[in-house]
């Protein structure tokens, strides 16, 4: 199955391909999108919208992955965001492709054990689960962590039907990894579990 991630921005939006086959990943491609900084919002959008179709187009993943952001310190900034990932999610569910959004620390959890972990370990373990990709920027390593937190849900889906959503938040179900992180991770989601219950 090919994924895509991606994660929004006005100025710069991070995109990210990768194949996955059940038990491994395997990166296809990455880079960013970027709008013109001095075109009126509405062109800039377009922009975007008109990229994110075109990557879809050339790549032909099955499903998208948006990572969901909500909050930052400038109004103004957190309203442009939104109208970006409202674009960015726009575009492949307009192609018709199922689109998942799952928050940053969910992504951290799945893709370095911890949802507080800095953005400089999930680079890291972006790199260690991606050998020998050459990756654009930061956000591209972004949304090739969004596709691979959705690969891990897709994986847990597969194994489990309808339920894999709840499941796998239990079972702590994973694509191939060392065994080390694969126990960390499946013990952060284990927590998260438990800590929605209480």
């Amino acid at each position: 199955m090919r994924l895509i991630g991606l994660d929004p921005g006005l100025r710069n939006t991070g995109w990210g391909v990768i194949e996955t086959d059940g038990v491994s990943v395997r990166h296809v491609a990455d880079g960013v999108v970027r709008s013109d900084p001095n075109a009126a919002i509405a062109v800039r959008l377009t922009q975007l919208y008109d990229a994110v179709l075109e990557l879809i187009e050339r790549f032909g993943p099955d499903e998208a992955a948006v990572e969901e952001t909500f909050v930052n310190r400038n109004p103004e900034s957190t309203l442009k965001l939104g109208h970006a990932r409202g674009v960015v999610l726009l575009a492949p569910a307009k192609a018709g492709l199922p689109v998942a959004e799952y928050s940053p620390k969910r992504v951290k959890k799945a893709v370095v054990g911890t949802g507080n972990a800095a953005k400089e370990q999930v680079q890291a373990m972006i790199a260690m689960l991606l050998p020998g990709a050459v990756i654009a920027s930061p956000d591209a390593a972004d949304a090739l962590a969004v596709a691979i937190c959705h690969a891990h849900y897709v994986q847990a889906r597969d194994a489990y039907g309808a339920d894999a959503g709840r499941d796998s938040r239990r079972s702590g179900a994973m694509t191939s990894m060392a065994p080390g992180l694969q126990r960390a991770v499946a013990a952060a989601l284990a927590k998260e579990a438990k800590d929605t219950v209480s």
